[in-house]
């Protein structure tokens, strides 16, 4: 049987490494594979346009999850289960056991168009939030304006790039270096942020880059789909930018420095930037209850659809939001720093007495080894603090990942993690109080 199976995973890594080699190349792309590590806004290349030219390409990642977690209700509960003889399934943490979580997939298409124009197609085959095939989103990338045929044209696109489409939100860095769905190979972790900014939307960003300067603008819809549905014709609109600096200083050291804003003040229906990704949490029930009050006001038990976005937290903004990231990221040899201070204010409904602020602070070190960098380990922190919920100032959530790496090849990646999550000074009687859960995560991804 285990020869079998080692058979098996032989023939699917070379036939892995088989439709790589006969991929054709796309202009101004970041590569879903081991090249495309430390990429942010893919750069300008010199890639020779031959025609149009379509890639097929997928990201598969299947995680192994020993988690444990834990409330105070739960605590006192085993304690004297008998001062309990009707526990609340609300406030007790769901039984959980050591196993396989559900494996995430995406398939990608990437299209060469023409001379500086490509198109990009991510489909989720399985999510947690949806298990079913899923379009994320998509977008038209212009690098070149070739139709205009205009010499002034050409000069101004050198230093500019459109992107226009339904599409993955450039606010901040951090979600260049997440986990989108069956795409794990950019995070050197197994789980993303605690408050986790990413959001699929439809509009366009113009970016403008010379000499490791990068300036971009953005404006969308500012909800997760298109609706034309509501009464509020002024609503609806997200502004965003992102500012920085990027360059090689020199052959050991490379330097990124970022601020971005996004913003809307008044959302058709309900803003998504914390809480749009339809991929969801690693951490399979980490921290839920038994049972929860579902929309229609049913008692039911837990599911990990339900409960797709277990351990992470969202503020909840749904109508006004307004937030700041301020990213730094150096590269010395096989040292690399990525850091992320946030600050995000808003509110749900039209209650402006109601508007509170909440901060994010991870900081994260990593260390590539061997001449290659295909072995790794690293620390992250994360603490996540503020107004947690109207009124509730004093709580925070904090977060340590300790993490290793093995790049088995350019599109092969195998992951351990240990990770704890503490929820603290949630007051007594609240579901949180007391609560953290911890263990070891491991993951196996494979992008091309």
């Amino acid at each position: 049987m285990k020869a079998q199976i080692f058979k098996t995973v032989v023939v699917f890594l070379l036939a892995t490494q088989y439709v790589v080699a006969q991929q054709p190349v796309i202009q101004n792309y970041r590569p879903v594979s081991k090249l495309g590590l430390t990429v942010f806004e893919p750069v300008k290349d010199d890639v020779e346009f031959t025609g149009l030219n379509v890639r097929i390409g997928g990201a598969f990642a299947q995680q192994f999850q020993a988690l444990d977690h834990t409330n105070q209700y739960t605590i006192d509960y085993l304690a004297s289960p008998e001062l309990f003889p009707t526990p609340d399934k609300t406030m007790l943490v769901a039984d959980i056991k050591n196993g396989f979580n559900l494996a995430a997939a995406n398939f990608n298409i990437d299209v060469q168009l023409d001379d500086g124009i490509r198109m990009e197609l991510i489909t989720y085959l399985s999510a947690r939030h949806h298990n079913e095939a899923w379009v994320k989103g998509g977008y038209i990338q212009f690098d070149k304006l070739p139709f205009l045929k205009s010499d002034a044209v050409d000069n101004f696109m050198k230093f500019t790039t459109i992107r226009i489409g339904h599409m993955e939100v450039n606010y901040g860095d951090g979600h260049f270096r997440r986990t989108d769905n069956g795409n794990a190979i950019f995070n050197p972790f197994v789980g993303n942020y605690i408050m986790d900014a990413f959001d699929t939307q439809i509009g366009g960003e113009v970016y403008f880059r010379s000499n490791g300067f990068l300036g971009m603008l953005g404006i969308s819809e500012g909800e997760i789909k298109g609706d034309v549905k509501g009464t509020n014709v002024n609503s609806g609109a997200a502004f965003y930018g992102k500012v920085g600096y990027d360059n090689q200083l020199n052959e050991d050291v490379r330097l990124r420095l970022t601020g971005s804003m996004y913003t809307t003040e008044d959302a058709n229906a309900t803003n998504h930037i914390y809480d749009g990704d339809r991929g969801g949490s690693r951490y399979f029930y980490a921290v839920e209850p038994q049972m929860f009050m579902s929309r229609s006001g049913v008692l039911t038990s837990i599911n990990a659809v339900d409960k797709a976005q277990s351990g992470r937290y969202s503020p909840g903004f749904s109508n006004k939001v307004t937030s700041f990231m301020l990213n730094p990221f150096v590269k010395f040899q096989g040292f690399e720093f990525f850091g992320l201070m946030e600050t995000s204010k808003g509110y749900r409904g039209t209650d402006e007495a109601a508007e509170r602020s909440v901060n994010q602070l991870p900081g994260e070190l990593i260390y590539r080894l061997f001449g290659n960098e295909s072995v790794y380990v690293g620390a992250r922190y994360n603490q996540v603090f503020g107004e947690l919920e109207s009124g509730l100032t004093d709580a925070s959530i904090s977060r340590v990942q300790l993490g290793a790496g093995w790049f088995l090849g350019d599109h092969v990646l195998a992951k351990l993690e240990y990770v704890n999550q503490q929820y603290n000074d949630y007051p007594i009687g609240h579901y949180f109080e007391n609560a953290e859960f911890n263990g070891i995560m491991f993951e196996a991804v494979i992008g091309f």
